[in-house]
């Protein structure tokens, strides 16, 4: 399947996001995760179509049904790129409060 979106666009919804975090718990059919949320179950299919298709979730076929679980692997790239953002507020953060400490310590 080829990826048309990418992973922050397919997070940035909060129905996906929800999805994520139910499956993150245990793995789960389309019609389990449909019957989470207060919309249909066609709409709970584009959901889980976007996320698949940008690798966020794979699917498992046990029997009749098909089991959708989080990728950990895609998963980790949005950890890795919001710790980048943290170090660079964080610095950014402690830079203004030397500053601030010697604003301060310029004023007594």
């Amino acid at each position: 399947m080829k990826t048309r979106r990418d992973i922050f666009q397919a997070i940035a919804d909060p129905t996906r996001r929800a999805i994520l975090l139910l499956i993150a718990a245990q793995a789960m059919t389309p019609n389990a995760i449909a019957e989470e949320f207060n919309t249909s179950r066609q709409a709970v299919s584009k959901h889980i179509q976007i996320l698949t298709e940008c690798k966020l979730v794979k699917h498992e076929q046990k029997g009749r049904e098909i089991y959708y679980h989080i990728n950990a692997s895609k998963i980790n790239e949005i950890d890795k790129w919001t710790e980048q953002l943290r170090n660079i507020l964080e610095t950014q953060f402690n830079q203004l409060d030397e500053v601030l400490l010697t604003l301060k310590k310029q004023k007594k």
